[in-house]
């Protein structure tokens, strides 16, 4: 099939890179020219695993090409995706600009039926916005249809190969047609292709994206309770997630979620609730806790030490999840801001992520070359980001680079038995805490 995809951000790019290696001709298309420009010549903007490869693979046999010529590749195209930003407003809600403003350049420059698949992530009733929009300056027949992405950063390149679930939102038999055709190489195994109208697959991405965050904040207060009723959060959780209505996905303690999805998507869904009159007071309380729990291990630096001013902080992680560069609403940058505000300096150290808080804090903070490099003269570690490479450190050059051996551990990636084993003060998360 030939293929546009309107945008080449995080989703737009794994989606048109994943749709040409299945052998799709794919034009991606995206305003900035530089950016255009670097990416015919091989060059990735974003850090995901595995796509490189497949980004490179594509773009030499010419299934995978880039231009900012909306009109050259909507002419050359039958399926035209919709990957734009819909960044929240100071409300909350979705800003459609992005989406709306494609939508009516296309209802201008639209000569033939052409199916238009909005990929974004976006409101309930987007789908007839977008409609009328195109409708308004188009004399054609078209269809839009809801395909909303479910693509973990770090692992996204194989959750589109491999989909658990494929959501079509359609009323069109005929768009309805083509959307399972172009599917169909990615659910042979025998995963489900569900079809609905759009805004229940409008509403889906919304409801599942939510549904995990409150998960998350759930399991966040838990380890909140237990480190005042003297339980360990670690055991619970085995305890709960062996229930299989429960299971034991996304109920790890931690320091808050983050990233592009989460925060943006719970925030979009409790505002166009209130716009229907519907008071969502889980997710409000979803939010309030997320927002606190960032704050905890900075929390736990001033029980500890009283007074931050003058002290040297090592942070390991700055990325918002391990295996990605994307530090939207990262934990990471919470700590950083109140480190600094208190007194203290920073030494960080992420494998992917540096470049981008680099361009935040420039001098503020100092960027190490490697997770030992940010200890050295440092008072304490707090680790942010459950990054693979954290987890089984050499403790004593850790000791030996530390001014004191004191570890502020926001993932729980290690025992208390082993910290007390290798002779560290050791703070987490819904555990008790080890002084030494």
């Amino acid at each position: 099939m030939n293929i546009s995809i309107v945008g080449t951000g995080y989703v737009g790019l794994v989606t048109g890179t994943c749709f040409a290696e299945t052998g799709n001709h794919v034009i991606c298309v995206d305003i900035d020219k530089a950016k255009v420009e670097a990416m015919q010549n091989g060059i990735m903007p974003i850090y995901e695993p595995d796509l490189d490869t497949l980004f490179e693979r594509n773009l030499r046999a010419k299934r995978l090409s880039f231009t900012t010529n909306l009109a050259d590749a909507v002419e050359k195209t039958d399926i035209i995706f919709l990957a734009l930003p819909t960044p929240p407003n100071e409300d909350g809600s979705a800003d459609l600009s992005y989406v709306l403003s494609v939508a009516t350049e296309l209802g201008k420059i639209l000569t033939s039926y052409k199916v238009i698949v909005d990929k974004s992530t976006v409101p309930i009733g987007t789908s007839e916005k977008v409609k009328a929009a195109i409708a308004a300056n188009c004399k054609v027949d078209f269809d839009v249809v809801s395909n909303p992405e479910f693509l973990r950063e770090g692992f996204a390149v194989d959750d589109f190969m491999k989909p658990d679930r494929v959501v079509i939102g359609t009323s069109s038999a005929r768009a309805k047609k083509v959307m399972e055709d172009l599917y169909k190489p990615f659910v042979r195994q025998g995963n489900p292709v569900y079809i609905m109208d759009e805004r229940s697959a409008e509403l889906t991405k919304y409801a599942a994206n939510s549904f995990l965050a409150t998960k998350i904040s759930f399991m966040n207060e838990i380890a909140n309770i237990c480190e005042k009723m003297g339980a360990d959060v670690d055991m619970v959780r085995i305890g709960i997630g062996a229930d299989q209505r429960i299971g034991k996905r996304f109920l790890f303690p931690g320091i808050g979620y983050g990233g592009s999805c989460f925060p943006k998507d719970v925030k979009a869904l409790v505002q166009s609730s209130g716009e229907y009159n519907y008071d969502f007071s889980i997710l409000k309380s979803v939010m309030q806790v997320n927002e606190t729990q960032k704050h905890s291990l900075i929390s736990k630096l001033k029980g500890h030490f009283k007074d931050l001013k003058g002290l040297k902080i090592a942070l390991w992680g700055l990325a918002f999840k391990p295996d990605t560069d994307d530090i939207r609403e990262a934990p990471a940058l919470v700590i950083i801001d109140e480190l600094l505000k208190q007194g203290a300096t920073v030494s960080a150290y992420d494998p992917a992520a540096m470049e981008n808080v680099n361009r935040i804090y420039g001098s503020k903070v100092y960027f190490a070359s490697n997770e030992y490099e940010a200890l050295q003269g440092a008072d304490a570690l707090v680790i942010a980001t459950e990054w693979s490479e954290f987890r089984t450190p050499d403790f004593a050059i850790m000791k030996k680079h530390l001014n004191k051996p004191v570890v502020f551990d926001g993932r729980n990636l290690y025992s208390i038995e082993q910290m007390q084993q290798e002779g560290f003060s050791y703070f987490s998360i819904g555990r008790k805490d080890l002084i030494q």
